[in-house]
């Protein structure tokens, strides 16, 4: 099982964004050294507690600071941008970092983003959609493109001004050839989005929002869809997303993860399960749909949401997340705020030099017998 990470990130609003993004760019760069596969980055526009406003912006400071791990738009909000300047842009990327690049999309929920840019009544699912035809059209054909797909509202050409012998109107393909690993990042149980994804060989990041007890549901949309491509679904395609922290004993874990007023873990959960009620997107919170509001709190969320503890117990609630959704092909730590620096730097060292050893020691060793089995 790989590791990976993701951020949003959230940060109290009071920190000041010039403090906050270096803090972003010191985990990303702590999580290469220590052998992460990917990180992932998020992007809001019009939220003070989420300093990233362009993921591409953010990763670009990160190339030249990193060595392997690859850099992900974890995501870029198609429906904020036209799709010629967000294929140029990702093609672009995707050389500057010598093919290290993951294309994460998403439509952009933020309905503040939305109203800023002028298009919050408009059916930003359905701009994604258009909009990820008309990018993998450009990286797929040659100029003059004439890219006009029935229905959608980005017709995209340079007939009219193409000069072929200086190579005018041709924009450049990605550095990864067809196109770049593509992964968007699922948050509704039972998501039907899941299941085009596995139809365009799109992977599913399954979202740390998410109660365990519904991940089962994306991996089986996600397979269905591969069915419907003709293709089989591979585990290693999925990623999981959960909010985690280690420490090297018990008290220290419970304390930060979960006690502490100043928890950047109680900070998280309170603000984001304020964002959802707001936005009526709760729901995804609820072991039963017709759970009430009321019924969630802080503690509910931290209980439910948070995988806590030393190194033994962290890797053993992982497996057990393991035996409940199926087996993936990466977990991926979500990064907090750093309250206590010290001990946010330690959690993200655990988890990959004590955790992800004893996860993956336990898979290879309940994988033997069945492979003897088999022989």
């Amino acid at each position: 099982m790989r590791l990976g990470m993701f951020m949003m990130p959230l940060h109290p609003a009071q920190r000041a964004p010039s403090v906050t993004l270096e803090e972003d760019r010191q985990a990303v760069m702590l999580a290469d050294q220590l052998g992460f596969h990917d990180a992932f980055v998020g992007e809001h526009l019009t939220e003070k507690s989420e300093n990233v406003t362009n993921s591409f912006i953010f990763l670009a400071t990160l190339i030249h600071c990193t060595r392997q791990i690859r850099l992900a738009t974890g995501t870029s909000n198609l429906s904020h941008t036209h799709p010629t300047l967000v294929a140029a842009h990702a093609a672009m990327f995707d050389h500057l970092a010598r093919g290290r690049f993951i294309f994460g999309i998403s439509p952009g929920a933020l309905a503040s983003d939305a109203e800023a840019l002028g298009m919050l009544d408009q059916d930003r699912n359905k701009l994604f959609a258009e909009s990820i035809d008309a990018i993998l059209a450009i990286w797929e054909r040659n100029a003059p493109y004439n890219i006009d797909f029935p229905g959608n509202r980005f017709k995209i050409t340079t007939a009219r001004t193409a000069v072929p012998e200086i190579e005018r109107g041709e924009m450049y393909k990605p550095y990864q050839l067809p196109r770049p690993e593509i992964v968007g990042t699922v948050v509704a149980p039972f998501s039907k989005g899941v299941i085009a994804m596995g139809e365009r060989d799109f992977h599913p990041l399954s979202a740390n929002f998410l109660l365990s007890k519904y991940l089962r549901s994306h991996w089986e949309n996600y397979s269905e869809g591969k069915r419907r491509a003709g293709q089989v679904a591979d585990v290693a395609d999925w990623r999981i997303a959960r909010t985690i922290f280690v420490a090297d004993d018990e008290a220290t874990a419970r304390r930060y993860a979960i006690e502490d007023a100043a928890s950047p873990y109680r900070y998280y959960w309170s603000l984001l399960l304020k964002k959802m009620l707001l936005s009526k997107r709760a729901g995804i919170f609820k072991e039963d749909p017709a759970q009430d509001d009321s019924t969630l709190d802080i503690e509910y969320m931290l209980d439910r949401l948070v995988i806590w503890g030393t190194p033994s117990r962290v890797a053993d609630r992982i497996l057990a997340l393991r035996e409940e959704a199926g087996d993936f092909g990466e977990i991926v730590y979500a990064n907090m705020d750093w309250v206590d620096e010290r001990l946010a730097r330690r959690s993200i060292e655990l988890m990959a030099t004590e955790v992800m050893p004893r996860v993956n020691a336990a898979i290879s060793a309940r994988a033997a017998p069945v492979a003897r089995a088999a022989a």
